[in-house]
C-alpha cells in the first residue's frame, strides 16, 4: 500500500525509511494524465513485494519543496532511494514489465537480507559474522571496532578500519582506538603540552590530531587548536 508524503513528512518516511527499505518515490499530480496510469501500476508492482520496497506518493501540487528538491521538469518522475540517496528513477508512465524491472532491481537478496539482519543485531557475534560475507563493509567494520574499543581491544579495532577507506565515521573510531580517551574528556590540558612536541614528535601530532577529531567541529576550541597546530608546524 502507498504512503502518502508531504514536504514536512519526507525526511521521516522516505530518506530515514530508506536506510532500512528501499523506497520508491512517485511525483505525480492529479491533473496529470500519464500519472493516473502509471500510478495503479506502480501500487501493485511494489504491492508484490510483500514490504521489501515501499511506495511513497507525492503530490506536486501540494508539495513543492519535495518538487524542488528533485529538479522535477515534468512528470510522473519516479526515484529509488536507498540509504538516504537516489539511486535510480525513470520519467514517464512505463509499460509493467518495465517497472517490474526498476522494482526487481531494488529487491535484496536473500544474502543482502541476512547481512542487514546481521548488522541490525549489533552484537560481536553478528557482526563478525556479517564480516565473513562482506570484509570490505564499512557498515559491519565501524561498529564491530566500536565495540572492539570499548572493550580495550584497540589494536584489533584498528587493524579491521585499515580495511576500508578513511571517511569521517572510521577517522572518529581510529581516534578513540589511539588515544583510548572518551569523546567528552576536558583535553585542553592535553593539547596545550602536546603542542610543543607536535613538530618533532610524530606520535604527539597524532595523538594532537586525535583529540581534535574527539571534540569534533562543533566544540568552538576545535578551530583555535587546528590554527595553532599549523602555526607550530609551519
Amino acid at each position: 500500500m502507498a504512503i502518502d508524503v508531504t514536504d514536512a513528512t519526507f525526511q521521516t518516511e522516505v530518506i530515514d525509511r530508506s536506510y532500512q527499505v528501499p523506497v520508491v518515490v512517485d511525483l505525480w499530480a492529479p491533473w496529470c494524465g500519464p500519472c493516473r496510469t502509471l500510478g495503479p501500476i506502480l501500487e501493485k508492482v511494489v504491492d508484490a513485494t510483500g514490504g521489501k520496497v515501499v511506495l511513497a506518493k507525492v503530490d506536486t501540487d501540494q508539495n513543492p519543496g519535495i518538487a524542488r528538491a528533485f529538479q522535477v521538469q515534468s512528470i510522473p518522475a519516479v526515484y529509488a532511494i536507498q540509504n538516504g540517496q537516489p539511486v535510480d528513477g525513470f520519467l514517464g508512465a512505463q509499460p509493467e514489465h518495465m517497472v517490474q524491472q526498476f522494482v526487481d532491481a531494488l529487491v535484496p537478496t536473500e544474502e543482502q537480507s541476512m547481512l542487514s539482519q546481521l548488522i541490525a543485531e549489533g552484537t560481536e557475534g553478528s557482526l563478525r559474522a556479517a564480516l565473513e560475507m562482506e570484509p570490505g563493509n564499512e557498515d559491519v567494520i565501524v561498529p564491530l571496532a566500536e565495540l572492539l574499543v570499548a572493550r580495550g581491544d584497540s589494536a584489533e579495532a584498528l587493524a579491521l578500519l585499515a580495511r576500508i577507506p578513511e571517511t569521517e565515521r572510521t577517522r572518529h573510531v581510529a581516534a578513540l582506538a589511539r588515544t583510548g580517551m572518551v569523546p567528552d574528556d576536558d583535553h585542553d590540558a592535553t593539547l596545550t603540552a602536546l603542542l610543543d612536541q607536535v613538530k618533532a614528535d610524530e606520535e604527539a601530532r597524532q595523538k594532537f590530531i586525535d583529540i581534535l577529531e574527539l571534540m569534533g567541529p562543533d566544540d568552538p576550541r576545535t578551530a583555535a587548536y587546528r590554527k595553532q597546530l599549523t602555526a607550530r608546524l609551519f
